[in-house]
């Protein structure tokens, strides 16, 4: 593991933290990249994990990152929240998008501004936040390079939740940790669903579906699952 992120356990919850505050957590070289890779698959091949959230250190989220750092965290099957604690620019405001879902402190401020330096959205930006906002949400904010704040982001539905700085950590957690209460399996397994059904037919996601749910039959957490609502008790989830 290299010096870019800091990894924070608490539980099943694993707090990711980008910690270049001076270049505003901007992914520039290639041991940043190599380090967000590396760590999100020691992250993905660890069981006891249910839950990412992905944060910046200082005034910014991220000023920018790279189609590899992209690819590693769109292809993560654990639950990703982004808390958005400050500027999340370019590059930046795409990690926000690959995540799941998206807490924003009060201060937070995005912009799709490639445009702005005459490049495009090379890093996937243009088919993640066409997901998040639909097309011609996503063309008017790359077209423009406009910022926006918070609440903007909420109106146009990039972010759930905004909330006071100082409460940002605490929204996120309390958020994971709704999440990762659930089954282990059940959620890696719920969260490569809904990313298939991104670009499948109805057919296949059926027949996926089907797939799907014949192994979380078969575990141990869904046996648990059915006797602890019998027996009306919380059920305790092993990941077996």
């Amino acid at each position: 593991m290299g010096d870019f992120l800091t990894v924070e356990r608490k539980g099943r919850i694993a707090i990711l933290r980008m910690n270049k505050p001076e270049s505003m957590n901007a992914i520039g070289t290639h041991e940043d990249c190599e380090d967000i890779c590396s760590t999100l698959q020691a992250l993905q091949d660890d069981r006891s994990v249910s839950c990412l959230i992905l944060t910046g250190s200082g005034k910014a989220f991220s000023a920018g990152g790279n189609l590899k750092v992209a690819r590693a965290l769109l292809d993560v099957e654990i639950p990703a929240i982004a808390a958005v604690n400050g500027h999340a620019v370019g590059l930046g405001a795409d990690l926000a998008c690959l995540c799941d879902i998206r807490i924003a402190a009060k201060s937070a401020l995005f912009a799709c501004s490639f445009i702005k330096v005459g490049i495009v959205p090379g890093d996937g930006g243009a088919w993640a936040l066409q997901q998040v906002l639909g097309y011609a949400k996503a063309a008017e904010l790359f077209f423009t390079g406009d910022r926006f704040d918070a609440d903007t982001a909420k109106e146009l539905g990039l972010v759930s939740q905004v909330v006071e700085d100082d409460q940002l950590m605490d929204a996120a957690i309390a958020m994971a940790e709704r999440i990762v209460c659930n089954p282990p399996r059940a959620l890696r397994l719920t969260k490569r669903l809904l990313r298939e059904a991104q670009h499948s037919r109805m057919s296949d996601i059926l027949e996926l579906s089907a797939a799907y749910q014949a192994i979380v039959h078969e575990t141990a957490d869904n046996r648990e699952a059915i006797n602890a609502f019998v027996e009306k008790r919380p059920p305790v989830f092993t990941g077996e």
